[in-house]
């Protein structure tokens, strides 16, 4: 069963990519965030994903599996997202990825351990971006549109704002956010102190901290969680 997310106020994104030890681990466990998200656009495969996860095996928190590419799902986390990349250039991304996963794991998968979430990738200088053809530049009321149409027409409860490294618009967040009748908004991107995890907290539902754990900025970790909270 997926965890219960629904109050997730802060969760710290882990890319496989990226080195890791158990010092890092233990100063995100103790952070006070919510749940941790093991996913990354570049290089991701199952090893480096199955060592991130044998370091958070021990600790209770909620570890959830952000599934990027089929070779690197591994078994054993609490929860999987499913990206649908909703203003993505190519099919791909919105279905075609997504049944060649299904048609691989067959009867082993537990659909009660899926989530699906919305992207609107609004970076266009990101990895993602570039990876899915994320199109671009848009409107509010394109991001509006895009955001409707996750919730109503694809009925996901989850539409993930996707700036990738750079702080994004506040209001365009709290614009869709209100918008929105059930499904829940979180944000990524920039957030690297505790000022941007103030103001996108009361944005979004809920923020999502990465690049800065593998910077100086993780000091600031504890901070971005005692504010987002």
């Amino acid at each position: 069963m997926f965890p219960e997310w629904k109050n997730w106020r802060h969760v710290v994104k882990l890319d496989p990519d990226k080195p890791a030890d158990q010092y890092l681990i233990e100063q995100v466990v103790e952070s006070g965030t919510d749940a941790i998200i093991v996913g990354g656009t570049q290089n991701i495969t199952r090893e480096k994903v199955l060592k991130l996860y044998k370091l958070l095996k021990p600790y209770p928190l909620p570890k959830i599996l952000e599934v990027s590419t089929i070779d690197s799902v591994t078994f054993g986390f609490d929860g999987y997202l499913i990206p649908v990349v909703l203003n993505s250039g190519q099919p791909k991304w919105l279905i075609g990825a997504h049944k060649e996963a299904v048609k691989m794991a067959g009867e082993l998968m537990d659909w009660k351990e899926v989530l699906p979430e919305g992207y609107i990738i609004l970076n266009p200088d990101c990895a993602a971006a570039k990876l899915t053809k994320a199109m671009y530049p848009l409107s509010r009321e394109d991001v509006l549109a895009y955001a409707h149409c996750g919730e109503n027409l694809f009925s996901l409860p989850l539409i993930y704002i996707e700036y990738s490294g750079k702080f994004g618009d506040p209001e365009l967040v709290s614009y869709i956010k209100n918008s929105l009748t059930n499904a829940k908004v979180f944000y990524g991107g920039g957030i690297d102190d505790a000022q941007k995890a103030e103001i996108m907290s009361k944005a979004a539902d809920t923020i999502v901290v990465g690049n800065m754990i593998y910077t100086e900025s993780i000091r600031n970790l504890r901070d971005t969680v005692k504010v987002a909270k």
